[in-house]
């Protein structure tokens, strides 16, 4: 209460000349300004409800004095601002309009700004001070522009538009300060800003600025034959001279990559041009150029343009060598793998971490991964990657494992170093913007079969997770805390319960009763293509199911399924018709609308085909799948981009080659349980799978979904996220 009081007294001592104002009484107003007053009350009132309460008092924070302040500021500052025009004697009619009008316009622009939230409530008090300010200079015939420049954009851009400062000597100055601080506050948004006010007498200092931000931005806008693209040409800052060189060429686009080498003198335009037109010769140059800047990045300088220069070095990989040798998968090695035997152990590493979405299985552990150790003189894992500078190492890791290549790469090196390398992979798992790393770790944790590694990565664990603890580093714990108990369950006998513990869906079986839809029917959608192994597992899938537990029917496009006795259950499977026409994806998009049309969702999806058809499945993977078999080689590598679509799919997939000798029996194991009514128990289906498929080696590199290791960590991250 003694605070209350305090504020009272203080707010009623504010200037002795407004209490004498107060004092007076508002003469009698001539009518020709007697709208503009009632326009001010009336815009009083509404700011007073901007708050969202209709109780006279303006109350925009949680501070009670702030509160206190905004409501004398609203209702009894504008009152005697309104008082102080009509009783100054210096001003004649028109000028007294000037300044009424001039207070409407910024109340009013005020009200409009809140509402398109441009403009905090908070801030009515710093903007009818400014407008009093600039009021007072106006009337010494003096520029407003000091309160511009002492005040926010947002007050700055209300007063500028004022009818009471619209002759003001320094209107033109305050509305380039206002682009200034326009380009300050949004500096990733210079150029867009630029290209409204060329003309900008600070134009040229803030372009330079963008070049050292927005390097790619630069180069287009001076490509461009607008008035901001002419200004940018005519720079002498020596990095928008080089960039704008750049945009002049035809070939521009392919110097970029090398844009800091050129603009710090290390290499020039000639030495690029010898490269130009050989597309090995070119690849070979960006690899020697990301290395050097890898190089620098554990310096901590960051070269510019080092995204681009990366982004360019893994579409030259996959246009010049893996689109190459995947296409020629069905070629002996030798004919295969030619092309890359013109490559360095260094330039064949960024072909496969560069390229682990496209290259094909067999494309790495038969190519790219023996190849790397058969041209090294000393075939050492340590040696590579110091060669690298330990470029996107962590993906190496990662692929290795998921290829089972990972024992064999850290034996080639000393033990003490490999131990060094796989705790740096578990590392700073935390300080990254996204949880790419996190999963990888994850998903090799459960491709590891060494005992001492494994122990290795889970003492790393508990050792970062004790850390992020002790620093209170909330996301850190979070991602150390799921691979803890995801670690930990890998070993039976820590009895560790996954779901419960990390509070998401069933792991290690899905109930059956969840697959089923509204009417009680199981929907399960198969993707076949039409190649001709396609057409060779679709008659194999056709011969499995033809029998008293099921019932076919056919169109020209797709067959059904469906189940005779038991649980319901249909398969939809498009035929594999013609691909080289095209007709594969014709059935299948046929499919995929009649499903729609039927609001049948499938619960359980099918991929059956070569892994270079994998994208075209995901991209129609239907999101109420709960269960989905990724058939093809490689399908583990998928496992991030399926889980966007479905966040708590549980996944079977292949980390190397995908088999219809396994395929076949698993699916009919799957759907065999599903229309007998059970749930599918995990561990109880894959050992009794094992018993069958045990004696075919490709088996062991399938993966099913309590083992999928990554998939899980990301499902209670995601679960750990909504509870907050």
């Amino acid at each position: 209460m003694t605070k209350l009081y305090l504020l009272i007294v203080l707010l009623a001592l504010i200037k002795t000349t407004d209490a004498q104002i107060d004092s007076t009484r508002m003469p009698e107003i001539p009518l020709m300004r007697k709208k503009f007053h009632e326009d001010v009350d009336k815009l009083q009132r509404e700011i007073l409800k901007l708050d969202g309460k209709d109780d006279g008092q303006f109350t925009p924070s949680n501070n009670e004095e702030l509160n206190m302040q905004a409501t004398y500021a609203v209702i009894t500052k504008t009152d005697r601002l309104q008082l102080a025009i009509e009783l100054d004697s210096a001003l004649d009619g028109n000028d007294k309009i000037k300044y009424l009008r001039g207070l409407n316009d910024v109340l009013y622009a005020f009200v409009a700004e809140n509402k398109g939230r441009r403009i905090k409530l908070i801030t009515f008090t710093d903007v009818l001070n400014a407008y009093e300010e600039a009021m007072r200079l106006e009337r010494l015939q003096q520029p407003i522009t000091p309160v511009i420049e002492a005040n926010s954009l947002e007050t700055g851009n209300i007063l500028v538009r004022s009818f009471a400062f619209q002759q003001n000597a320094g209107l033109a100055s305050s509305k380039d300060l206002l682009v200034v601080k326009e380009c300050q506050k949004y500096p990733n948004k210079i150029l867009p800003i630029l290209s409204k006010y060329p003309d900008l007498p600070y134009a040229d200092s803030l372009i330079a600025l963008a070049a050292r931000r927005s390097q790619e931005e630069l180069y287009n806008f001076a490509a461009a034959t607008t008035k901001l693209g002419v200004r940018i040409r005519k720079s002498e800052d020596p990095l928008v001279k080089i960039i704008a060189h750049m945009a002049r060429l035809k070939t521009g686009r392919q110097y970029f990559p090398f844009l800091d080498d050129l603009y710090r003198g290390k290499r020039s335009f000639a030495a690029i041009d010898s490269v130009m037109n050989d597309s090995v010769q070119y690849y070979k140059l960006l690899v020697q150029t990301q290395i050097a800047y890898a190089d620098r990045l554990l310096k901590r300088d960051t070269p510019l343009v080092m995204n681009t220069l990366t982004a360019r070095l893994q579409q030259k990989a996959k246009d010049v060598f893996i689109n190459e040798i995947n296409g020629l998968h069905e070629l002996p090695d030798a004919v295969r793998f030619k092309k890359i035997e013109l490559l360095t152990p260094q330039e064949l590493y960024y072909l496969a971490v560069l390229g682990e979405e496209e290259i094909y299985t067999s494309s790495y552990t038969h190519g790219v991964y023996p190849m790397i150790f058969k041209k090294m003189k000393v075939a050492r894992g340590d040696s590579l990657l110091i060669s690298v500078r330990f470029d996107h190492f962590k993906k190496w890791i990662k692929m290795a494992a998921n290829y089972n290549t990972l024992d064999h790469f850290l034996k080639t090196m000393e033990k003490e170093n490999a131990e060094i390398l796989m705790k740096a992979f578990v590392r700073g798992l935390d300080k990254t913007n996204n949880l790419e790393d996190a999963v990888d770790v994850a998903n090799s944790y459960a491709s590891i079969t060494d005992k001492d590694l494994q122990q290795l990565i889970m003492s790393q664990v508990q050792h970062n997770l004790a850390e992020v603890k002790k620093n209170r580093n909330f996301r850190g714990e979070r991602i150390y805390s799921i691979l803890n108990t995801l670690f930990l369950s890998m070993d039976s006998a820590n009895h560790i319960d996954v779901a419960g513990t990390l509070g998401i869906p069933p792991v290690y079986f899905m109930p059956n009763k969840s697959l089923r839809d509204t009417s009680g029917r199981i929907v399960v959608q198969q993707f076949f293509y039409g190649d001709k192994d396609g057409k060779t597992v679709f008659n194999s899938f056709v011969g499995r199911f033809s029998n008293s537990n099921w019932k076919i029917t056919s169109n020209n496009q797709w067959i059904a399924v469906s189940s005779t006795r038991g649980v319901p259950v249909t398969i939809y499977a498009n035929k594999p018709l013609d691909e080289e026409k095209g007709l594969d994806a014709e059935a299948q998009s046929a499919l995929n609308k009649y499903l729609a049309e039927k609001e049948l969702n499938p619960s359980v999806v099918i991929h059956r085909g070569h892994s270079y058809y994998l994208n075209s499945t995901i991209a129609q993977l239907a999101p109420s799948a709960k269960v989905i078999l990724l058939g093809s080689c490689g399908g583990y590598q998928s496992l991030n981009t399926v889980l966007g679509i479905c966040p708590y799919a549980q996944i079977i997939s292949s980390k190397q080659t995908g088999s219809g000798l396994i395929n076949a029996p698993m699916i009919t194991a799957l759907m065999e349980t599903a229309r007998e009514g059970k749930d599918l128990n995990w561990p109880g289906l894959w050992g009794n799978l094992s018993k069958i498929l045990g004696k075919n080696e490709m088996f062991a590199d399938y993966v099913p979904p309590h083992k999928n290791l990554g998939a899980v960590f990301i499902m209670a991250y995601n679960k750990m996220e909504e509870a907050e």
